[in-house]
């Protein structure tokens, strides 16, 4: 899925260029997610693509116009209230962003996450280099008896010798 604000919409593109080819209908869930832009709307009905919003079957050429120019209109004053939100947050002293980035404080953070989850998590793997399994054995292992990365994902080879590494001992 694409923003429909973006002009730059590589995947829609392709699959126009297979309609184009095939003489297919395009549909889309709604209209208002295809475009928020007359222009695009406008050389899009002009390209010889047949398009159906689920949302509105039955619109026509001059309807699904206003629409476009209703959306772009919206897309412009959702744009304008979000600057202006945060130019007043701004103002009343609210720092922006993640301040955490500024202070190396999301890093440090993220270095004791790692930490902690390699010392809980090590023992485990110490008794399978003790079995002399190999990292993918190892993986394997980890995976089928239930056990999530850091980040709550499947082990890879790769995952456990970081942990390894991690714990300053190479396999």
């Amino acid at each position: 899925m694409e923003s429909g604000k973006r002009a730059d919409r590589p995947e829609l593109q392709k699959a126009l260029e297979l309609c184009r080819r095939k003489r297919a209908t395009i549909i889309i869930a709604k209209l208002d997610r295809l475009a928020r832009s007359v222009a695009f709307i406008s050389n899009l009905m002009e390209s010889r693509v047949e398009f159906l919003a689920v949302d509105m079957p039955q619109a026509s050429r001059l309807t699904i116009h206003i629409l476009a120019a209703v959306a772009e209109h919206e897309r412009a004053m959702i744009s304008e209230r979000t600057k202006a939100a945060m130019a007043q947050a701004k103002l009343r002293g609210v720092k922006l962003g993640n301040p955490r980035l500024d202070s190396g404080e999301a890093t440090r953070a993220n270095v004791q996450a790692a930490d902690a989850f390699a010392r809980k998590v090590y023992p485990v793997i110490e008794d399978m280099i003790a079995e002399g399994l190999s990292l993918r054995a190892m993986a394997r292992e980890l995976n089928e008896r239930g056990m999530r990365t850091r980040t709550g994902k499947h082990w890879a080879a790769s995952t456990v010798r970081n942990v390894v590494l991690w714990n300053g001992r190479l396999v």
